[in-house]
C-alpha cells in the first residue's frame, strides 16, 4: 500500500472520530497540548592544510514545536526548524547548496527554514505509529540517525510502527519515502527504505537484530541491504558492545559486498571511565567500502568528519578514550588511529585527538566545547591535516 494511502486512511479515521466526539473534547486535545523550543547558537572554525581560506561560521538554529493533547489515542506534532547566519559571520562552504563552493572549508550548515517534523501518532498500550515527518533514529544512530549535530537535522518522509508485546521485547518496521537531508532541501533524496529492527532486553544486555533495505530514487536505483546483529550491555563496572553486519551495494551494473565489525570495552574507574574499540568498515578488494549513509556520520570516525564517506579499501578505526565528570559538566578525550582494510601503497590514513567539555545549567541552559585534531599520513583519499573547534550556547523548553 502507498504511503499516502496509508497517510489519507488515518487522516480519515481521525476526523472521523472528531464528529462522533464532542466538540468540548476535540477542542481540549487541540489546545492543551505541549509546546517545545530549542536554540543554538554555534561558532565553528576550520584550518585545513590545503589551498581553501580558513572557514568561520557562527550560526543560530531554533526549533518551535507543538503537540496537542490526545483524543482517542490519536496527537499530531508540528515542529518547524530555521538556521540563519549571525552577525555576518559567514566564511565558509557549504557546496551541496552552491555557497562559497570552493572558496572556504566546509561548514555543513545552510541557512534554511521548513518543516522539521510534522506527524500524526496513534498508540494505544503497547502499539505506536507515526505517519509524516518525523526523527528516527536506531540504536547508536550507526546506521540510522537523525544527525543532530548540525543546525538542519536530518528527519524522514514516512510512517513508522512500533509494538512491545512485553517490557522486554521491541519490535520496529519503519518506510521512508524522502531523506530529509542536512542541507536544506538541496540534497534531499527520494526514496525506497524499509527498516526492521527488533531489540530483546536480557539480564546481560540488549540483543538486536536489523536489516535495513535501503533503495535511492535515483539514475542509478542505488541499493544497500544491510543485514546484522548488535550485543550492548553493562555489568558492574564493565561496560561491552560487539556488532557483526554485512551488506550488499548495487547501482547500476555495479555490484559489491561488504562486511561490518565493531568491539568496544569499558571500564568505570569512579572519577573516569575508560573505553577501547575497534571498528572495521570492510571492502570489496578495493572496489567499495562498507557505507551507513543514514547514519549520524560525525558520530564516529573522528569528529574532523575526514571518514563521511568510507573509502574504497575500508577503514579501521582503533581508538581509546576517556572521560569523566568536571565542575558539574563532562568531558572526554578521544584518540583514533586509521588504516585501510584492504591493501594500498600506504595503509596509514592518518590519526585524530578529539575532546569535549559540556554542561547543563539553570534547568534549561547548555554550552560546550568541542575540538578535533586530524594529522594526515599521505595515504589514499587526499586527506590534509585539519583542525576543527567549535563553542556553542543553547537553551532548550
Amino acid at each position: 500500500m502507498k504511503l499516502q494511502s496509508i497517510f489519507r486512511g488515518i487522516v480519515l479515521s481521525s476526523v472521523s472520530i472528531a464528529y462522533v466526539t464532542s466538540a468540548n473534547s476535540f477542542t481540549e486535545a487541540l489546545t492543551q497540548g505541549k509546546a517545545n523550543g530549542d536554540i543554538r547558537i554555534r561558532y565553528e572554525t576550520v584550518q585545513q592544510d590545503n589551498a581553501l581560506e580558513d572557514a568561520n561560521a557562527l550560526t543560530l538554529r531554533t526549533r518551535i514545536g507543538y503537540k496537542t493533547g490526545e483524543l482517542n489515542g490519536f496527537s499530531a506534532f508540528t515542529e518547524f526548524e530555521d538556521v540563519r547566519i549571525t552577525a555576518g559571520v559567514d566564511d565558509y562552504s557549504v557546496p551541496p547548496t552552491g555557497f562559497q563552493t570552493g572558496e572556504f572549508s566546509v561548514v555543513a550548515d545552510p541557512e534554511v527554514t521548513e518543516l522539521d517534523q510534522g506527524f500524526l501518532q496513534y498508540s494505544n498500550g503497547s502499539f505506536t505509529a507515526k505517519v509524516g515527518r518525523q526523527v528516527m533514529v536506531f540504536d547508536n544512530h550507526r546506521f540510522i540517525g537523525h544527525v543532530g549535530w548540525r543546525q538542519d537535522r536530518q528527519t524522514f518522509d514516512g510512517a513508522s510502527f512500533n509494538l512491545k508485546p512485553n517490557k522486554n521485547l521491541s519490535l520496529n518496521y519503519n518506510y521512508i519515502n524522502k531523506r530529509n537531508r542536512i542541507f536544506a532541501e538541496a540534497a534531499d533524496q527520494d526514496s525506497n527504505d524499509h527498516l526492521l529492527h527488533a531489540a530483546y532486553k536480557t539480564p546481560i544486555g540488549t540483543i538486536t537484530g536489523y536489516a535495513y533495505l535501503l533503495e535511492q530514487d535515483n539514475a542509478l536505483d542505488t541499493t544497500y541491504d544491510t543485514f546484522g546483529l548488535r550485543f550492548n550491555g553493562q555489568n558492574g563496572k564493565w561496560s561491552y558492545i560487539a556488532e557483526l553486519a554485512s551488506q550488499s551495494f548495487e547501482a547500476g551494473t555495479i555490484e559489491a559486498d561488504a562486511n561490518y565489525i565493531m568491539a568496544e570495552l569499558g571500564y568505570n574507574f569512579g572519577p573516569v571511565t575508560v573505553k577501547g574499540s575497534y571498528e572495521l568498515l570492510g571492502s570489496d578488494n578495493g572496489n567499495y567500502g562498507f557505507s551507513t549513509p543514514l547514519a549520524t556520520l560525525h558520530k564516529f570516525n573522528g569528529w574532523a568528519d575526514l571518514f563521511l564517506a568510507t573509502p574504497t579499501q575500508g577503514l579501521e578505526d582503533t581508538a581509546i578514550s576517556i572521560g569523566g565528570k568536571l565542575f558539574q559538566g563532562a568531558w572526554i578525550i578521544r584518540y583514533h588511529n586509521f588504516s585501510t582494510d584492504e591493501s594500498a601503497p600506504n595503509d596509514d590514513l592518518g590519526d585524530e585527538v578529539d575532546f569535549e567539555y559540556k554542561r547543563k545549567f539553570a534547568k534549561h541552559y547548555n554550552f560546550g566545547l568541542r575540538a578535533a585534531f586530524y594529522s594526515d599520513a599521505d595515504g589514499p583519499g587526499g586527506r590534509v591535516d585539519t583542525d576543527k573547534v567549535w563553542f556553542w550556547v543553547g537553551a532548550s523548553f
